[in-house]
């Protein structure tokens, strides 16, 4: 799914009042809402477009904003994933990481994560920042600034290409991801008095293509490509090569956004401290995660409910062998020739 290519969108400007913004999101709200629609599946109603499944119509409408009229900066650092990927872990690394002379992991009961979850402080585009009917103001804020998205590259604003801004991708193993995201569906299923979904019934939708992002396998191999054609630009992570080693990946993505650790800083154990602060058993026990709600344009979400597990290979507590073959065959099929390898080999 890509914006520009459903409607010529403005060129992006800060100086948009309220009228504009609410005829622009009438306009892009008219068009995915042409589009065809499934039932409501695990969350909501997903849109059809470009022969993918994808989020419901307000995060795509945001999207679209987003493509308008967010204004890029080369300092920029956009964090992209699928949902339940571990979005919440890389969120809270980077921000760790970016911020950590201004707030030092190693004086964690003085952090921001005491009070605010990883998603108050890295926002997402589509679901926290161009929601209703207002274009944020994002000028004054300092550099770097970070972002968060779910949707594949090619709808990316266009704007975030052109400015040359860093983007960080994580993909995690599928089973795990789609084991993850059922259990969050159910989540927001039970607290609409919905039965909840079975692990069979999500996975067949999930191996059809009809997820909030997109078919998993394009999601992927979108910003695979990206980070081929343009490592300087696109890194790329495993979530799986995250859990084996995380203090190696947090010092490639200090690098990659250009605040490499000193020497001092390695003597001093900062990297250590960044990853202990972060971690999953640190951070279910603060305040902000086990008490905490972030908003978003889909509705409340408790910060606790972003922190399932954690664990690579969970799926094999709730998939079929069966499942589990289909979804190995579709993805050793849909990578090969691309030089990614399915998560699991060697």
């Amino acid at each position: 799914m890509s914006s520009s290519s459903v409607l010529t969108s403005p060129s992006p400007s800060h100086e948009v009042d309220a009228e504009t913004d609410e005829e622009l999101y009438k306009q892009f709200t008219d068009s995915v809402s042409s589009w065809p629609s499934s039932e409501p599946m695990p969350f909501l109603p997903l849109y059809r477009h470009d022969k993918g499944w994808y989020s419901s119509l307000m995060p795509m409408v945001g999207a679209m904003v987003a493509d308008a009229r967010f204004a890029a900066r080369p300092s920029d650092i956009i964090v992209a994933t699928l949902p339940k990927s571990g979005t919440t872990w890389i969120k809270a690394l980077l921000y760790a990481t970016v911020h950590r002379r201004e707030h030092p992991a190693d004086a964690a009961a003085d952090h921001p994560f005491n009070s605010l979850g990883p998603h108050e402080c890295v926002n997402f585009l589509e679901y926290q920042l161009y929601t209703n009917n207002r274009v944020p103001d994002l000028g004054r804020l300092p550099d770097p600034r970070l972002f968060a998205t779910h949707v594949p590259f090619t709808s990316l604003p266009s704007a975030a290409a052109a400015s040359g801004c860093k983007v960080v991708y994580v993909c995690r193993d599928p089973k795990d991801n789609l084991i993850s995201m059922w259990d969050f569906a159910n989540k927001f299923r039970a607290r609409e008095g919905q039965e909840p979904m079975s692990p069979e019934a999500i996975a067949e939708l999930f191996c059809l293509g009809v997820s909030p992002s997109g078919p998993y396998w394009d999601h992927v191999l979108g910003y695979w490509g990206a980070h081929v054609a343009r490592p300087e630009q696109v890194l790329f992570f495993r979530y799986e090569e995250m859990k084996l080693d995380a203090a190696a990946h947090v010092r490639r993505l200090a690098e990659f956004v250009g605040l490499p650790f000193s020497a001092e800083e390695e003597e001093g154990g900062v990297v250590d401290a960044i990853v202990r602060l972060c971690s999953f058993d640190h951070m279910i026990g603060l305040e902000a995660t086990k008490s905490g709600k972030t908003e978003l344009v889909v509705g409340t979400a408790a910060n606790s409910s972003f922190f399932r597990r954690g664990q690579v290979g969970d799926w094999a507590n709730h998939l079929s062998p069966e499942i589990a073959q289909r979804i190995d065959a579709i993805t050793e099929a849909r990578f090969n020739g691309s030089g990614l390898r399915p998560s699991g080999t060697k």
